[in-house]
Order: C-alpha cells, then sequence, then structure tokens
C-alpha cells in the first residue's frame, strides 16, 4: 500500500504542471503514468514532434519559394532517418527535462496503467501496488478517433500518431479529415514529396474557424495538393495489394482513387471510461467528458479533473492552465477558472489562429457588432518575406467598441494570437488597440490595422468607413 496526500493520473501538460504546482506549495504528489516517458500525448506524440516536423517543411518550402527573390537552391537531399532523429531528440530531450523537474520536486513518479477501485484508491494494472490517496487529478487525455470500417490493422492507414513516425514517404497519401491535425500533418507530408488528398465531410476546412480567415490557406494549398474534396465522404473501403482503394460520395468527386497510405485524422476521444471512474463514483457524461465545475472538482468532493479529458477545446494551454486552477484548489486557495478565451491555432502553412468569438457564434447569439479586415497585400513586412496571403479580422461590439474577437491567416499567426488574446483578457476596446503605437513594419501592426478598419480611421488603405 503506498500513501500520498495528491494522486495525479497521467503526465501530458496537465498532469505534470497540476504536480509541479502542488509540490511547490508543499504536498506530497504521486504522478501515474502508463508510458515510459513523461509528457503525455503533446510532448511524445502529438504538439512537440508535430512542430518539429513542420519546421523541417518550412526549410523545405521556403527554400523552393526562394527563386523569385532571386535566389536558388539546388534540390534537397531529404534523410527521413535524420528527420526523425531530429524529431525524436527534441522529444527526449523535454521529456527528460519533466523527469528532472519531478525528481528534483521529490515527486513520486510510478509507471503503470491505474485504475480506480474506489474514491480513495487506485490500483496498477499488472502490478500489486494499491495508491491510497486523499486527493486525486484525473488528467488521462484522449486518443485519436478511428472510423470503425477502416483496416486499421493495415500499416497503410495511418493515426496521427502513425504519421509523426515516417516509416516512409507515400506517392499519394488521402487525409481523411480536415481540421488541424490532418492539415498540419498534410503540410509536412506534402513538404517531403507526397502528392495530397484531402477529404472533409463539412462544407469548409478547419469548421471552428471562420470561413473568410480559412480561405487564404485553402487557397494556397489548391495549387499544392492533388485534391481537396469538401461535403465529402467515403463509402467504402478496400485494401488492395497496389494500394488503398477509396470510393467517395461527394459533387465534382471520383468514384474511386487509389492510395498508397490513408491518415485518419477525424478528432480525439476522451479516455474517461478506460480507468473505471465509475469506481470512484466519478460522473461521465454520453460523450466520455468527466463534467467539473470552475474549480476543477468532479461530482465527487475529493476527485479532480482537468485537460482533454473534461470537453472542449482539447488543447494543452487549456490543461495547463486548469492544471494550475486544480492544484491551487486543493491547497486552500481561491482560484476558478475565468478565463474569457482560448485562444486555437493551426501550424499550416500559412498559420491559422483565432481568438474570442468567431462571427459566426457572433450571428448564431445575435450579437451586434463592427468587423475590420486587413489584407496582408498591403502588409510591407508580409511582402518583403514573399507572402501575400495573410488576413487579419477583428470584431468588437457596435455600442462601445469592446473587442469580442480576432482571427489571423498568416505567417507567424500562432505568436501575433497572443496580444489579440491578452486584449480580450484586458476588456479593451477599439481606441486601446489603434492607439497603441505598433512597430513598422511588422506583421503585428495588422492587429492595429484591422481595428482601424472596423473604426474607419485607417489611412493605409480605404475604408468605407469615415471617422472624424
Amino acid at each position: 500500500m503506498i500513501k500520498t496526500q495528491i494522486v495525479i493520473i497521467g503526465s501530458g501538460p496537465g498532469g505534470y504542471t497540476a504536480a509541479f504546482r502542488l509540490a511547490d506549495l508543499g504536498k506530497q504528489v504521486t504522478l501515474i503514468e502508463r508510458y515510459n516517458a513523461l509528457g503525455g500525448v503533446c510532448l511524445n506524440v502529438g504538439c512537440i514532434p508535430s512542430k518539429a516536423l513542420l519546421h523541417t517543411a518550412q526549410i523545405i518550402n521556403e527554400a523552393k519559394d526562394a527563386s523569385h527573390v532571386g535566389v536558388t537552391f539546388n534540390e534537397p537531399l531529404i534523410s527521413i532517418n535524420g528527420i526523425r532523429t531530429n524529431k525524436d531528440n527534441i522529444v527526449t530531450k523535454l521529456t527528460n527535462g519533466i523527469k528532472t523537474l519531478a525528481k528534483a520536486r521529490k515527486i513520486n513518479v510510478i509507471t503503470g496503467y491505474g485504475r480506480f477501485i474506489s474514491a480513495n484508491q487506485i490500483t496498477i494494472e499488472n502490478s500489486d501496488d494499491i495508491i491510497e490517496f486523499e486527493q486525486c487529478i484525473i488528467a488521462t487525455g484522449s486518443q485519436v478517433t478511428k472510423i470503425p470500417t477502416l483496416p486499421f490493422d493495415d500499416a497503410r492507414v495511418m493515426s496521427s500518431t502513425d504519421a509523426l513516425n515516417l516509416s516512409n514517404i507515400p506517392k499519394r497519401l488521402l487525409v481523411v479529415g480536415g481540421g488541424i491535425i490532418g492539415l498540419e500533418m498534410a503540410t509536412v507530408y506534402n513538404a517531403l514529396g507526397s502528392e495530397i488528398t484531402v477529404v472533409e465531410l463539412s462544407d469548409q476546412l478547419i469548421t471552428s474557424a471562420d470561413k473568410d480567415i480559412i480561405n487564404p490557406l485553402l487557397r494556397r494549398i489548391k495549387k499544392q495538393y492533388a485534391n481537396i474534396f469538401l461535403n465529402t465522404k467515403i463509402t467504402k473501403i478496400e485494401a488492395l495489394k497496389e494500394g488503398i482503394k477509396v470510393r467517395f460520395e461527394g459533387k465534382n468527386t471520383p468514384k474511386f482513387d487509389t492510395f498508397d497510405k490513408i491518415l485518419v485524422a477525424i478528432g480525439r476521444t476522451p479516455n474517461g471510461r478506460l480507468i473505471d471512474c465509475e469506481k470512484a463514483g466519478v460522473e461521465i457524461n454520453d460523450w466520455g467528458f468527466i463534467p467539473v465545475n470552475k474549480q476543477m472538482k468532479t461530482n465527487v468532493n475529493n476527485i479532480y479533473a482537468i485537460g482533454d479529458i473534461i470537453g472542449q477545446p482539447m488543447l494543452a494551454h487549456k490543461a495547463i492552465h486548469e492544471a494550475k486552477i486544480a492544484a491551487e484548489v486543493i491547497c486552500g486557495y481561491k482560484s476558478g477558472f475565468n478565463a474569457l478565451t482560448i485562444p486555437s491555432i493551426a501550424y499550416t502553412d500559412p498559420e491559422i489562429a483565432w481568438t474570442g468569438k468567431t462571427e459566426k457564434e457572433l450571428k448564431a447569439e445575435g450579437i451586434s457588432y463592427e468587423k475590420g479586415l486587413f489584407p496582408w497585400t498591403n502588409s510591407g513586412r508580409s511582402l518583403s518575406i514573399g507572402r501575400s496571403e495573410g488576413i487579419t479580422k477583428g470584431l468588437f461590439d457596435t455600442k462601445i467598441g469592446k473587442i469580442l474577437g480576432m482571427g489571423i491567416c498568416g505567417t507567424n499567426a500562432s505568436e501575433l494570437i497572443a496580444e489579440a488574446t491578452l486584449a480580450i483578457e484586458m476588456g479593451c476596446d477599439m481606441d486601446d488597440i489603434a492607439l497603441t503605437i505598433h512597430a513598422h513594419p511588422t506583421l503585428s501592426e495588422t492587429t492595429a490595422f484591422a481595428t482601424e478598419m472596423a473604426q474607419g480611421t485607417i489611412t493605409d488603405l480605404l475604408s468605407s468607413k469615415k471617422k472624424k
């Protein structure tokens, strides 16, 4: 029997952040992780390795596009082993860092599959260990969603985790799902030489974002990819010797096509039902999520839950924020989830980022708003780096000018969205943003320009609005 004050199941960004915060606040912490490496999906088979591969793709693409500035490079010699090793080295460095920090904080790390046997005890699978705890944080995350009709026992059908392994680069790759994960991996494989086809069930890529923010990306990849099929579903799959034969149903699509590999990226499923939560009395909803309050408490008073397991959006930065809240509440602090917005990012090329309300959300909620659109064809900085397809959009309350949301498509959108996120948290209005002097020439000044477009004060473009 192992007795501990706090036990945390799962060592992803939420789990290890909660463990570190609790240890710093003087608590005795046990961290359970089913895999040998700490860091969860994000560090091992998600955020970090995918960004390493996307950086490689960016280098290849920039070299390919450099001829327009008078510099021509030879065709790159691509070593898949070298790319994989670089990615793995980055992951190892970060996971070892987490391990070192856990050791320095005297956190008891247990490797094994933890399951509840009561509201105060957890057993470790294939072990005699039973952990008795005062309080628990569930941070077990999520797993890739699979399509039951697809032959996942065939090595030619990949999940996003499989795709990160870079076992080989297929000549023809079908990406099932036009969401963030699918498009990020399409960016990587396209740069490495695959001919890409994307199939998406809905009428736009990345459905949670506004269509006008997605359009610059869509226009660019239409030129790069073999096909992008929207409003299309797959009705039949045949695993043949010569490839995976796929039947489509949709407008302007072929009846059949054959691919060397298929990447299935249709979302993620929470792991709430995999740890015997019912034995602890923890409620799980029909979607597999664990409901919590603003203090991250489940229906069982001494059990908390954070991250993907509690609902959308399934983002590492959301889990990290929730982890600190849960840890502080356990330690008696008056803490709670009070964030006004959670930014979302697609690390595609160009990048897409948005925060606050989207335009379609404002319309659905009947909120009156002003919109400012600034095209990056008028951004000196964007043009100087050879990119003109971007756009920045600001959404503001009609009556008081308060910022409601912002979307950006373009180079470094992932970094630029931070200003808008802070502006929403601070309750800024149009003047707060427009009257802040932004450095010139920068990509960040497009935030101010979009705001000025909404105000009618812009001088870099002609605006239909005129404000005295």
